[in-house]
């Protein structure tokens, strides 16, 4: 029923693309689960849209402090963390009409290119691997602002969106309906709202490595 997230995941370069206010290191970010979400919407029966999201992922994004289109990005999102709210209907999705979480536990990111569009977006292109297919996608991204605070350390935020084909990634699970059409869509929209924060640097080790 969903063929979400590139996920997400990709778009967290764009945290570092910008970040660079307060960045002129190489500095590894991560995301922050707790104040980021990575949603989506399918089209049911053809007339209206179901929503869900994915609540269990973790990503970095490493940067060399120079040059942002050099930014990587490495995505993992736990494929047995939907939830569209409806216990029942979250249960298929895992099972192996769609997501078949035993067989596929993850859906994975890891960006090939970063593109600058404008002073406060990108175009952030990576591989999605999900339902063991990996197709390459690209996310629309936009900076929603940084933060360079002494308790709070250095953040950036901005959100993203994409739509992909489930059916690329072989889920092709569907119904036909008498009334004709089908039961759910094959396009499925991502919606990323993402913040992500600056990894404190290892302590520095003496001449024996200590």
């Amino acid at each position: 029923m969903i063929s979400v997230t590139r996920v997400c995941r990709a778009a967290v370069a764009l945290a570092v693309l910008f970040a660079l206010p307060f960045a002129a290191q190489a500095a590894t970010w991560e995301i922050d689960a707790s104040h980021s979400s990575i949603e989506f919407s399918v089209r049911h029966l053809m007339i209206s849209n179901v929503t869900g999201k994915f609540k269990d992922f973790a990503g970095t994004i490493d940067f060399d402090g120079k040059d942002a289109s050099k930014a990587t990005v490495e995505v993992t999102i736990q494929s047995a963390s939907i939830d569209t709210g409806i216990e029942k209907r979250d249960e298929h999705l895992k099972n192996a009409d769609f997501f078949d979480v035993a067989k596929h536990p993850t859906l994975t990111f890891k960006s090939t290119k970063v593109e600058p569009t404008g002073e406060k977006t990108a175009k952030i292109t990576g591989d999605l691997t999900m339902h063991g297919v990996t197709k390459s996608v690209t996310l629309e991204a936009e900076l929603l602002g940084t933060l360079n605070d002494p308790k709070l350390g250095s953040r950036a935020g901005f959100t993203g969106s994409t739509t992909v084909n489930r059916k690329d990634f072989g889920l092709t699970y569907n119904k036909v309906l008498e009334a004709g059409g089908v039961a759910v869509g094959e396009e499925v929209k991502v919606t990323l709202q993402i913040e992500a924060t600056e990894k404190a640097a290892e302590p520095a080790k003496d001449a024996k490595g200590k």
